[in-house]
């Protein structure tokens, strides 16, 4: 029975299955893209977000955590480094999953799964719109100028008052 199952377990015993989410959340961080079946690729999701999120805060405590789940020095330094540097605005989403197509052998559904800050084609593309496109708080600053029109004209109003009475 299915009760109580909350994430994929891939086939895989939990040791088995820990350290293969270990392996490619590290491979993750150094490559910044992988290949990888999409099962994998949404359960590494789960994985290495809350990582992520905890490498914002560069405290004693938070590398300790990270280091019990990565175990690599190495990624962990470039992940409270440059990963924690471009994501930290950013308030959640930091993988995308693009799905490939089905792998020849077996037909299993393949992906790549990124970092979202690390994607050079998508921030080009992203660069260009913003620059295109009026943003949200440039609508207010168009309508200050027409408040500041309408006192003007109030003013005019009482002289053109004077101006028929005599």
């Amino acid at each position: 029975m299915r009760h109580g199952k909350k994430f994929n377990h891939l086939g895989r015993t939990a040791d088995h299955r820990r350290a293969m989410l270990a392996n490619m959340a590290i491979s993750l961080i150094m490559h910044k893209r992988i290949t990888t079946t999409l099962a994998k690729a949404k359960a590494l999701k789960k994985y290495i977000e809350p990582l992520i999120t905890r490498s914002k805060d560069d405290s004693t405590n938070s590398r300790r955590v990270v280091f019990s789940y990565l175990q690599n020095k190495e990624a962990l330094k470039e992940l409270f480094g440059p990963v924690a540097q471009k994501v930290g605005d950013r308030p959640g989403g930091y993988t995308r999953i693009i799905k490939l197509g089905s792998r020849q052998g077996d037909a299993a559904d393949i992906a790549f799964i990124e970092l979202v800050d690390f994607d050079e084609n998508m921030l080009k593309t992203n660069k260009a719109e913003k620059k295109t496109r009026r943003s949200r708080k440039a609508a207010p600053k168009a309508e200050a100028p027409v408040a500041e029109e309408a006192p003007a004209a109030v003013e005019e109003a009482p002289a053109a008052e004077e101006a028929k009475a005599e």
